[in-house]
């Protein structure tokens, strides 16, 4: 087996650090607290905006290719029995609608979620 073991990346003209473009990177995540609400750590996110009732919107620093096509999303919830969709409600080339839901299919602010966006980068 190989092990490849690295402090930084380097480009190929010098400059570092290298940001991953390549398909396997996630392009943005956030890890979000919709009942207080804050930010408690992203990548590639500029802010959040609460939009309702288990709904909200992260905005991109750098924005996506397509508003929806070729993007691929996921997310979780700190507490059990939460079911956390992409709406399409919102999806932008510089955001994503997300949606939080109970196991009953009601709409609530959950104290904690992760979400995590793949696709090309504009």
């Amino acid at each position: 087996m190989s092990e490849v073991r690295a402090d930084t990346i380097t480009a190929s003209d010098g400059s570092s650090p290298v940001t991953l473009t390549k398909q396997s990177a996630a392009k943005a995540w956030m890890y979000y607290k919709q009942n207080t609400p804050a930010i408690s750590d992203s990548f590639n996110t500029s802010s959040a905006t609460d939009t309702g009732t288990g709904n909200y919107l992260q905005n991109y620093t750098n924005s996506f290719d397509a508003s929806y096509d070729g993007r691929a999303m996921s997310g979780s919830s700190f507490i059990s029995d939460k079911i956390i969709t992409h709406g399409l409600t919102g999806a932008t080339t510089g955001a994503q609608q997300f949606n939080v839901y109970d196991i009953g299919s009601a709409a609530l602010d959950d104290s904690f979620s992760s979400v995590v966006t793949h696709g090309d980068l504009a």
